[in-house]
């Protein structure tokens, strides 16, 4: 089969398409044949920071997500022909990931979707909107009465955190540096947009969010923590700003009072989850967000995309 394949850290140039065997299938474990894979910032750090290091398992294929089809079963309760997604757990990092044609997944990682969405569209929704769902109603316990910030709202995971928030009615601020991006987040459901200068406690909001979804992480936590209304409540999901400790952290000097702190780990899904996030997905004509596509002969071309930035947007590797 054809798949990507890196025996340390390398550059976007340096990746190709190798044939490697067809894995071989094990108890506890599913073959799935891959039709497209959501690319992540994770897999550019693997690729130029973490390959090297003794927890990971090279040679490796990449890739945390994929969507396809199960190829064969084994002594799982899946059917031949199930269409699956899979994240996390170890892809790409501790076993073979989705940069290929077929993977071998623990039955754990792999969970079966009731969806007519076309293969490219299913390949924006596993790593990004379970990470969003999580984060809002699993954390937050987002409601239609609240009024949502979404703090790194242009990210992926922000987009789709907004969709996902006005389809249960909440109200969303989103907060982004450029006022250039303002008219791309209403068009996904934002109800205002403000410029994040870091400061938002600072700013005089038209409406106060009761609970924040913070993307930028620890760099801008502490505002978003002030500008909550009381009580209010704060999940931190990403790192966006690249800072990803709090110094010296006092929970009882950090946290104001009657404010509520939460964080969204996106390294266990269920299959409750992925049928309530579909369900939702379904039922609100949710269209998954991608910017995006390249197949496995341009994976030099993604990878240098996802490096840099600048794609707007998920980035889909379609594979057949």
């Amino acid at each position: 089969m054809k798949a990507i394949v890196i025996n340390g850290c390398c550059k976007a140039e340096d990746l190709r398409v190798s044939e490697i065997p067809v894995p071989e299938v094990k108890s506890g474990w599913v073959l799935v044949k891959i039709h497209a894979a959501g690319l992540n910032h994770s897999e550019a750090l693997l690729r130029m920071f973490e390959a090297d290091n003794d927890y990971i398992s090279t040679p490796i294929v990449p890739g945390i997500e994929c969507v396809g089809e199960i190829a064969d079963a084994s002594d799982s309760i899946f059917t031949v022909g199930d269409r699956v997604v899979a994240l996390m757990g170890g892809m790409g990092r501790s076993f073979n990931g989705s940069y290929a044609e077929y993977v071998l997944l623990p039955v754990r990682n792999v969970f079966k979707v009731d969806s007519d969405l076309d293969w490219v569209s299913l390949a924006a929704v596993p790593e990004t909107y379970f990470t969003a769902y999580g984060s809002l109603f699993e954390c937050l316990q987002l409601t239609a009465t609240d009024i949502l910030l979404v703090r790194g709202a242009t990210s992926t995971v922000g987009m789709a955190a907004i969709q996902l928030a006005k389809a249960v009615g909440a109200k969303v601020i989103a907060a982004c540096r450029k006022e250039s991006s303002f008219e791309k987040l209403h068009a996904v459901g934002a109800d205002c947009c403000i410029i994040d200068d870091g400061n938002i406690s600072n700013q005089k909001l038209e409406i106060l969010p009761n609970k924040v979804l913070e993307l930028i992480g620890p760099k801008t936590l502490r505002d978003s923590l002030l500008c909550v209304s009381h009580p209010g409540y704060v999940c931190n999901t990403g790192v966006l700003g690249n800072v990803f400790t709090i110094q010296n952290f006092d929970p009882i000097k950090y946290i104001p009072n009657g404010v509520f702190l939460t964080g969204f780990y996106s390294n266990f899904p269920t299959q409750k989850t992925i049928d309530d996030l579909f369900q939702l997905i379904r039922t609100a004509d949710i269209r998954p967000l991608y910017a995006k596509v390249f197949s496995m002969n341009e994976i030099v071309e993604a990878h240098s995309l996802l490096e840099k930035g600048g794609a707007g947007g998920k980035i889909i590797l379609k594979i057949c």
